[in-house]
């Protein structure tokens, strides 16, 4: 081992630490990681820049555009409605409901269509006196199934492609890894409606419980007549900073005021909602000219009238709430909304409100106006899960040119008569020309730090490759598994890639793993491709957790899951998936 290779095993070793401990956010370690290695004169400047021009990578940041646009229709709602059908045979309707998610999944990104999809499913399901727990971890492996079908259908197979487009190869054709995604995702399906449905737990869903128990945490209290509150604000009150209580609020002649602002002026018989512990009741009793409303019978349904709205929110695996708690993120004055419970692992967090260390999965219960869902609707920082009732849908004219430009994309580079970039370049170019989807829009679907994950990864995965590493790590692997020959080394590197998308980011598995399956391949005398195959459905497959796949993260709180409901459903269709992939890949490109 050359002291190059040291550097480099040591520098990738303390990233994964870091990714592992969520010491920052996955951009900025990766980003950081490909600047040592720079400093160290591991690898040239263009060397480091390379993944910024990566065709993969930059196919990416065109296809958010092209999805997004095709996702501002309400067509998509209305399919899978119809697809679930009555109800009567839920095993049936199951069914009925992964394969239209997993078809929409092959050509647009899965994480919203999950976003979009969870309300749906869960209004469903609760009209017809299903737990939605038996819907919801089906419809994130559903869009998972989808994923794996398609050159486009994740960011991760476009990023393998750029990659070996480099190493001077063909690249994916568009349906080349549905020859293992499309028999994966079919047993996949059978799996899920049969052993799965009925490991599945029967349980409420965050909105059960924050309705259940919402006598735990809401209050309210009047302005007494002749008050000395009457006159002051909100601020001078003293009722914008209380220990473990939040007004969120204020009602007056029935008009509801929600966020309550510090400079709203308080009146005499303003009603005032408030929520948090109520081991701290007494903070509110002691305040004079507040009478304190014991023993009401107060439902979250009375909160929302007029412009007031109670939605769901989940804490994403990008934000930056994550890790901070309410008070340090000031979200009341940031998002203009307040935060009503959090939600977490199947039960109402009940610590102090603003105190509490928001974690990636958290649901939040959140009051606000009619525009916050418009407003944060495709922000990073959470996914919004309440069911748009005037939903902002763009033109009839505008939604049917996006849909035929998406199937027009997919044609020219099915057929091979454009590469997927040219194919993405002209999509783009053909929204904007049609006035389909605005500038502002634009920004708002590009996912920045998705973009830089995929560019640093890059950089350091020829990092791994140009200073020897991969070759030194392959040459083990093959040592390893040389009593199993090729299916062992196989199975080695889909088990790898898999276990890196369980505790970091896929994309950034790939890429790490795409020069050492590169190097096992050369060192075997096999063709890579096979082995670039399981990577891209390895990276893709994470069912074991809901922090693998964002997917995953999404349905767990409105789910009301555990932690240990994906384990249990997920680590046998790991299974699954590695024995198909492994099975075919061998007798298709191996054998």
């Amino acid at each position: 081992m050359t002291v190059e290779i040291g550097i480099v095993l040591a520098v990738v070793g303390i990233m994964l630490l870091c990714l592992i401990k969520e010491a920052a956010k996955p951009e900025v370690i990766l980003l950081v990681t490909l600047a040592v290695l720079l400093l160290l004169g591991v690898m040239e400047p263009a060397e480091a820049l390379r993944g910024f021009s990566n065709e993969g990578m930059l196919t990416v940041g065109l296809l958010f555009i092209v999805a997004g646009a095709v996702q501002q229709g309400n067509a998509l709602n209305y399919l899978v409605k119809m697809a679930l059908g009555s109800g009567n045979g839920r095993k049936k309707s199951l069914i009925q409901m992964m394969f239209p998610v997993a078809g929409l999944s092959a050509f647009l990104n899965n994480t919203p269509i999950v976003v979009m999809f969870t309300p749906l499913i869960r209004k469903w399901c609760r009209e017809r006196g299903i737990a939605p727990s038996k819907f919801l971890i089906p419809l994130s492996y559903a869009a998972i199934f989808g994923g794996t079908l398609t050159l486009i259908g994740t960011s991760t197979n476009l990023v393998i492609h750029g990659f070996m487009l480099e190493q001077g190869m063909e690249g994916f054709s568009m349906f080349q890894l549905a020859v293992v995604g499309l028999p994966a995702g079919l047993i996949g399906v059978l799996y899920m409606s049969t052993v799965g449905y009925r490991i599945l737990p029967d349980r409420r869903t965050s909105t059960e419980a924050f309705s259940e128990s919402s006598k735990e945490y809401l209050s309210q209290a009047f302005v007494e007549k002749g008050s000395p509150l009457a006159g002051k604000t909100v601020e001078e009150a003293g009722l914008r900073r209380m220990e473990g209580f939040f007004l969120i609020e204020l009602i007056r002649r029935g008009n509801r005021s929600a966020p309550v602002a510090p400079t709203d002026v308080l009146e005499e018989n303003d009603r005032l909602i408030f929520t948090g512990s109520f081991t701290t009741l007494v903070d509110l009793q002691n305040i004079k000219g507040l009478q304190l409303e014991t023993g009401t019978d107060l439902k979250l349904e009375e909160l929302q009238n007029g412009n007031a709205h109670l939605l769901e929110a989940v804490v994403s695996h990008r934000s930056p709430l994550a890790g901070r708690t309410l008070k340090e993120s000031c979200f009341r004055t940031v998002y203009d909304a307040g935060v009503v419970a959090i939600h977490r692992n199947e039960e109402r967090v009940k610590e102090k409100i603003g105190d509490t260390e928001l974690k990636p999965g958290d649901t939040l219960l959140l009051l606000a106006d009619g525009d916050f869902l418009h407003r944060w609707n495709n922000t990073k920082d959470f996914y919004l899960l309440s069911e748009v009732t005037k939903p902002d849908i763009v033109h009839s004219r505008k939604a049917l040119i996006s849909l035929v430009t998406l199937i027009l994309m997919i044609t020219l580079a099915a057929t091979g008569l454009l590469s997927m970039f040219e194919a993405a370049v002209l999509a783009v170019l053909t929204l904007f020309v049609t006035n389909s989807i605005s500038l502002e829009k634009t920004r708002r679907f590009i996912q920045v730090d998705v973009l830089l994950v995929i560019a640093s990864a890059i950089g350091i995965g020829m990092a791994l490759e140009q200073s020897g590493t991969a070759s030194f790590i392959a040459s083990h692997l093959v040592q390893i598994s040389s009593g199993i020959g090729v299916i062992g080394a196989l199975t080695a590197v889909y088990f790898l890639t898999s276990f890196f998308t369980e505790i970091i980011t896929n994309n950034a598995a790939a890429v790490l793993m795409f020069p050492i399956a590169f190097a096992i391949a050369e060192q075997l005398g096999y063709d890579p491709t096979g082995f670039f195959v399981a990577i891209a459905i390895a990276a893709s497959a994470s069912f074991a957790t809901p922090i693998g796949y964002q997917t995953n993260l999404i349905v767990y709180g409105p789910g009301g899951y555990r932690f240990s409901d994906y384990v249990k459903v997920g680590i046998p269709l790991n299974i699954l998936y590695l024995i198909v992939t492994v099975s075919i890949v061998q007798f298709v490109w191996l054998g």
